[in-house]
Order: structure tokens, then sequence, then C-alpha cells
């Protein structure tokens, strides 16, 4: 559609008017653009059947690292998405948020409509003023490991009880000196666990040293590995560590291996969200499984109703997930 436009001298909603068949273009100017599709091998039907009939589901998400890519934790949701839109007689497209382009816009312009509905996975780079501005144009939204202060439809996972089982698992191991390893604040999701490892401590009566948690490192893809240094560093370091994901635990093994210690033999280690690679690390990572798939699912599922005029009040739905037990955590030595 661009190489028309620009073939044609036009704007991009003047192609998307004549595909259509929609008025509101000269003449000319529709033959310009019929001419540009011809010249260029365009072919039109499927566009037209997409736009015309096919129901569509926006994705949002800001971009990704690499890191965050091959962990699988959102390629988890967005196949729960994808299987479930399947289903449900939906075509999904994904926009990758930049900050200087409106999401509704972009996907408008490829679709020639509007979209009948839009997920947005994970906060971070869209904050609340970007959502805001999404809601206010009355496309029905769902968001995924996300929610706001204003009423607005959300499905996170059980964050906060993650953060504090995991942490009661380490006290009930025995260990009272306890690191705690965070992430990103733009991230509502990691300040929920670290919220939970915050409030286990204290209800065990164990008071919060800032020393043993680190902020987390700014532009740094092993935030983990450098968080958990610091907390090496120490004149007393701990004898566990609870990390916010399970890619910030995998860089705490690996710090605690470079400085010639033993996981868990000398420190144990815990994370959350239970990726792919958990059960392979070296040892096995003691996590909490975040249900992925089914968040997707999940989101998708109420979207549909938003869209076929359920009225379902704006709500958080909570997704419970379990502690998965394997050999990165013991009992502290004597």
């Amino acid at each position: 559609m661009r190489d028309v436009a620009a073939a044609a001298g036009v704007s991009l909603s003047t192609v998307s008017l004549v595909l259509n068949g929609k008025s509101g273009v000269a003449p000319a100017r529709r033959e310009r653009v019929l001419k540009a599709m011809k010249d260029l091998g365009y072919i039109a039907s499927s566009r037209q059947n997409l736009a015309a009939g096919t129901r569509v589901l926006g994705l949002l998400m800001e971009s990704l690292s690499e890191a965050s890519r091959s962990e699988g934790f959102y390629t988890r949701i967005v196949s729960g998405i994808e299987d479930t839109a399947y289903e449900l007689g939906y075509q999904v497209l994904l926009h990758v948020y930049r900050p200087d382009v409106d999401p509704l816009n972009s996907l408008r312009e490829l679709m020639g409509r509007d979209i009948d509905g839009l997920i947005v996975a994970n906060d971070g780079d869209v904050t609340p003023q970007v959502i805001q501005k999404i809601t206010n144009v009355g496309v029905p939204i769902v968001l995924i490991e996300n929610y706001q202060s204003f009423p607005i439809h959300s499905l996170t996972a059980d964050n906060f009880t993650a953060g504090r089982m995991m942490t009661e698992y380490l006290i009930g191991l025995g260990h009272r000196r306890i690191g705690g390893i965070g992430g990103p604040l733009k991230y509502s999701s990691l300040r929920d666990r670290m919220r939970g490892h915050r409030v286990a401590l204290l209800e065990h009566g164990i008071d919060i040293d800032p020393a043993l948690q680190p902020p987390p490192v700014s532009g740094n893809p092993r935030k983990g590995y450098v968080q958990m240094q610091q907390l090496l560093a120490l004149p007393e370091p701990p004898t566990a560590v609870f990390a916010v994901s399970d890619r910030a635990a995998f860089g705490a093994m690996d710090a605690i291996k470079d400085a010639g210690l033993r996981v868990p033999e000398d420190i144990s280690v815990v994370g959350i969200d239970d990726v792919r690679d958990s059960a392979f690390s070296t040892p096995p990572l003691t996590t909490f499984s975040v249900p992925k798939y089914e968040l997707g699912r999940s989101a998708v599922y109420m979207l549909h109703d938003l869209i076929h005029g359920k009225a379902i009040p704006p709500c958080r739905m909570v997704l419970l997930g379990n502690l998965v037990e394997r050999r990165s955590a013991c009992a502290p030595r004597a």
C-alpha cells in the first residue's frame, strides 16, 4: 500500500479508500491509484476481504530485548492469544510500540478500518498516558500483565503472591539473610513481585536491609549478574537470593559460580516465571510458574465478550500459578 501511495503521489488513506470502494476520492486521483496498483502488480482482493469481512484483533507490545525474546515468556503469551483468536475467527495484527507512532492509526491505515479490539501486553514503555489515550478512542481493550488506576479490563499473574511465596519458601528452608534482586520499576509485575518479597520478610520478623536489595542496573543486559556481584561484595553475603525473574536468577547463579561458590550449597537461588530454560539450568532452577499461555487465552476470551457487547464491569482478573521445586535451593549450611 505504501508503494502504491508513493507511485501515485497520494496519501496512504487515499489508497485505503480506493481499495475499499469508498467515496471521497477525485476520479483522476482514483485512476492514478488504480494505475499504480496495476503497474506494481498489487493484488487487492485479499486486502479487501481482510478489511471487509475478517475480524481483527490488534496486539500492542513494547519492543523486546534480544534476551527477552529468547527466554520465551512473551512467546507463550502470544501463542495463547493467537491460538484462541484463531478458534474464535479472528486474525491478529502485531504492532510494536514506538513513542512517535499512534498504534491505532497505524493499524487503521493497514486495515483500511478500525480493528475490532486491542490487547496490550506488558507495560514498560507503554505508559498509563498511552493507554489512557487509546481508551478514549472507544475500541474494546484488554491489558495483560498490566493494570491501571483508571477503570479498564486487565489480566495479570498473581505476582505479589509469587514474590511472597518464593520468599517464604526460602525462609521455610531456614534462611534469614536473603538477598532480593529486583527489576526495572517501569514494570508493574516486577514491582509487585518485589513487594511480595518484602512483605514476606516483614511478616516473618526479618528486617529489610537495603544492602541486601541492590537497585536495578540500567543499560546492562545482565542485570542479575551485576546485582549479585554487589551482594557478593558485602562483608556478609546472603545465604539465599530471591530474583524477580528467572532471567535475573540465571545471572545471579552465573555470578555465584564465577566467584568460585556453589548453588545451592553456598547460596540458594529462586526465581519467578518458569521459562523454558529454567528446568535445564545448572542446577535446575526452583521458581514460580506463571500461567503464560492462559494469560493470552483468557485475554482473548474477555476481549471477545467485550466486542460482542457483553456488560463486563472493568475488572482486574488475576490468574494463579504454582511453585516448581527443583534443585537451586537448600537449607543453609550450619
